[in-house]
Parts: C-alpha cells; structure tokens; sequence
C-alpha cells in the first residue's frame, strides 16, 4: 500500500519513526518532510500529502505537528481529502468506520509515540463500513 507522510518541526521525530516502522512492514513511504528539526510551515508538508491523496498516488496519508490542527485544516482544503484529528485507538478506527477519513493527523505534542504508532496502525487497517456512513460522506 501506498502512504505519504508528511510534518513539521514539530513532528519530526515521530514522522521518522512512522516512516522507518511502516517501511519496514512493507509499504511504500512517500517522506514529503520536515526533513530535520529545524523550525517550519506545516503547510509546505500538509499540502504535498493532501495532494499525493487527492491525487490517488496515495492511498493514505500521515500528517504529524505540535497539535495536529494546523495540518489538519490545510489538508481538508484538498477536495476528497478527509483528514481527521486523533489522540487515541478508538478515534482513530471511527474516523475510518464512519467518516472514511484518508489522512490522519496526530498531535506530536499531546500524544506519546508508542500512542501515535498504535493509532496509525489501527487507522491503517481499518475499513469503511459504508451503509448509512457512505450517504452521510457524500454530504460532505
């Protein structure tokens, strides 16, 4: 499966780490940066993943800053994106079950990492339930 991944400053760390584990597990990691700590716009990383998304050349994508909100709306700026905030497992699963959400977006500074990699992983596996979830989608 093709991912885009994406961060700022902030989110670093965790995008690397998110980079190395689901490349290691076998999916195609497209890094469109922060490529170091060194302050950034999360909008110069947020857009290029909406766009890869947008796009189809991605199937998901992983959006990492210090709160997850700022990437999160520029993401949803990109039509048929439908990024979603998310702090734990069950978030993550909803977000997908019920909103079809294709890129998530993970608040580096009020989450651990061995939270972010949890709810990625589910956010990743999980699948649409579609029914009366796809008539509310389409509204969107």
């Amino acid at each position: 499966m093709k991912i885009a991944i994406g961060s700022d400053h902030a989110g670093f760390d965790y995008k690397e780490h998110l980079r190395q584990k689901f490349t290691q597990q076998g999916f195609e990691v497209t890094d469109f940066g922060a490529y170091s700590t060194d302050s950034a716009d999360y909008p110069d990383f947020a857009h290029p993943v909406a766009q890869s998304v947008e796009d189809g050349k991605t199937v998901f994508g992983i959006l990492i800053c210090g709160s997850g909100n700022g990437v999160c709306i520029t993401a949803n700026k990109h039509k048929g994106v439908r990024a979603a905030l998310c702090w734990n497992d069950d978030l993550a699963a909803l977000s997908r079950q019920h909103n079809n959400a294709n890129v998530i977006c993970i608040p580096a500074r009020f989450v651990d990492l061995e939270t972010a990699v949890s709810m990625t992983q589910t956010f990743l596996r999980t699948e649409f339930e579609g029914g009366r979830h796809q008539r509310r989608v389409e509204k969107i």
